[in-house]
């Protein structure tokens, strides 16, 4: 049986901004594009990893997982999108990226006729990544952060109390045998556990009052305890039934 030749017909158009999103650090991406009702054919996990061979830094659209350098100035953020615009004979995709203004400030994008949908969308995103430079990110300072003045606070609230494990500052791997996680140091006080090539933490930890114990919001949403012991990091998994079970994350 022959082979047959698709012809990939590809156009790439970048607006001009004022702003680069190389000017960037962190890429905010939604757990659903909007305009992918159903499914997103593996879009997300691909634009991801692109983006973090880039030197960006991929969070999670809900500001309550980001970290705390992203918090305090949310103009560092840019937020990505991929937009079907599909017409009849070609799969269409629109890369955009706006920023703490919802303002675009890069627009990519990218057509294929392979009809088939996953490898149609895949291959006309892919058209957009030349458009992708590597990060080289300069603070963005918002409005009201430039006028704001400084303001000293003194709290008499107990505090959490940051783990007496290093800051690394490179993802550490670990595994419970079936999953393969990085961790990832936020800062002194809060960690993520993620999958390679997913936009969206795996686990949250943020400190407690107690050394090595730490509040845990799993990626469904769901809130549990984790510790380290013996090196590892233990979490205690909710169940259907109300009961909790022991996974453990070995270091690789």
């Amino acid at each position: 049986m022959k082979k047959i030749l698709l012809l990939i017909l590809t156009t790439c158009s970048m607006l001009a901004f004022g702003q680069k999103v190389s000017d960037y650090k962190y890429i905010s991406l939604p757990a659903k594009f909007s305009t992918f009702k159903k499914e997103d054919y593996g879009l997300g996990e691909m634009l991801t990893k692109v983006l973090r061979s880039k030197n960006y830094l991929v969070i999670p659209a809900d500001k309550l997982q980001w970290p705390a350098e992203a918090q305090s100035n949310p103009c560092n953020v840019l937020t990505a999108d991929v937009v079907n615009d599909s017409g009849f004979l070609r799969n269409k995709v629109v890369l955009q990226f706006k920023d703490c203004n919802d303002k675009v400030i890069s627009s990519a994008k990218g057509s294929s006729n392979i009809k088939e949908y996953k490898e149609g969308y895949q291959d006309a995103l892919k058209q957009t990544f030349v458009s992708i430079s590597p990060a080289s990110p300069v603070n963005q300072v918002s409005a009201e952060v430039a006028v704001q003045p400084a303001v000293q606070e003194t709290s008499v609230s107990s505090q959490p109390v940051a783990s007496s494990t290093p800051v690394e500052n490179t993802a550490v791997r670990f595994s419970n045998g079936k999953t393969d996680l990085q961790k990832i140091q936020i800062d002194a006080s809060q960690f993520i556990l993620v999958g390679n090539n997913s936009s969206s933490p795996f686990a949250t930890f943020k400190a407690t009052t107690k050394n090595e114990v730490f509040r845990v919001k799993l990626q469904n949403g769901e809130s549990t305890l984790g510790y380290y012991e013996n090196g590892n990091i233990v979490i205690e998994m909710p169940q259907a039934n109300g009961n909790y079970t022991k996974e453990i994350f070995s270091k690789k």
